[in-house]
Formats: C-alpha cells, structure tokens, sequence
C-alpha cells in the first residue's frame, strides 16, 4: 500500500477528490495533508476525515524558500510517503526539494500542458481563442508544469464563456482526472491518460 501525503493551499477540493478515491482496492492511502496557510479550509476537511495535518505558514519566510521547504519537510518526511500529490498548492518549488521526490509527486494544472504554463491559464485560453480547455495531471520536475503527462482531461470553449465559468467546468474534470492517474501512478502505470 502506497502512503501519499498531499499539499494544498486553499479548500482542497482535488486534495478531496484524491481523498475520497483511495478506499477499497486502491492502491494507496492518504497519510498527511499538509498548506502552506495555517487557514486553508483544506485542513479542517481533512482533519475531520481523520487525515493527519499539518501548516507551515509561509509568509513568515519572506524569500526564504528553502526555510519555507525545510520546515515542510519536517512534517512531510515525518509522515513517510511514497508519493506526493501538489493538489492546489500555490507555491513554486525549489529544484532541491523536487529533487527529493524525484519520480513521485504529481500535480494537477489548470490548463492543457504544454500550453499556458504559470497562473491565469482560463483567461489566457479565452484570449488566445482556444476552442477546448482542460486540465492535466504532471510528474513534477525542476521545471514549472513542465514534467511528463500523465493525464490529461478536455472541455470545450462556450460562446460567451468567463474564465470563472470555465475554471469552474474544469474544475469538475481535475475531481474526475486527478483520482484516476493516482489509482495507476500508484500501481507503477506510467503511460497517460486522455479523458474525453
């Protein structure tokens, strides 16, 4: 049985999503949710789940990232996990904590990778004129969403479209995608998933 911890930095709702998914034959169980904002709704979800959790607060760190990450680690390290799940965590990386799980943590981006890596990515699909949309799940490496895909899930672009109503209708395809390229990741399948 696969541990995997998670790092959120909000409500958690793929954090959920993963969650709720890993009962039954499912190869893995969740052993840490762990934000980087002691107030992410996330946590209490979690909590009340019975999950472990744990908050290092970031913003006392200033630009020190690698106190930020060492304090992190603490708590992640603590909780031995196989894999690691970025499930809305809104913090960039150092290569040197990437490093350390290297091949086994994951995230789930917003848009349909290669194309608009980085933030905004609803709005940047509606102003390119992009017809579809969509979400991909990611290995994460050194490089910002940028790692090899592991799935990825489509929506189409509606006329008259705002980028909170498109987030939103992803939003219901990253619960649907993110679950299922977990389920195969931890039972050592690599090849991607396309979801229609």
């Amino acid at each position: 049985m696969k541990r995997v911890a998670l790092l959120i930095s909000g409500g958690g709702s793929n954090m959920l999503a993963l969650v709720r998914s890993m009962t039954g034959d499912h190869p893995a169980r969740p052993v840490l949710v762990a934000a980087n904002d002691p107030g992410a709704a996330g946590l209490v979800r979690a909590a009340e789940l019975g999950i472990a959790t744990a908050a290092v607060d970031h913003r006392p760190f200033g630009k020190d990232r690698e106190g930020f990450e060492a304090a992190l680690l603490a708590h992640i390290e603590a909780a031995r996990p196989d894999i690691l799940c970025l499930a809305g965590f809104m913090r960039v990386l150092t290569p040197g904590f990437v490093a350390r799980f290297e091949g086994r943590m994951l995230n789930i981006h917003p848009s349909l990778l290669p194309k608009y890596p980085g933030l905004h990515t609803h709005r940047r699909a509606l102003e390119a004129g992009d017809a579809e949309a969509g979400c991909t799940v990611h290995e994460v490496t050194a490089v910002l969403d940028d790692g090899p895909i592991l799935g990825q899930a489509r929506v189409p672009v509606l006329p008259g479209d705002s980028a909170d109503s498109l987030a939103a209708r992803v939003l219901v395809e990253e619960h649907r995608l993110y679950p299922q390229v977990l389920r195969r990741y931890a039972s050592g399948v690599r090849a991607p998933v396309f979801l229609p």
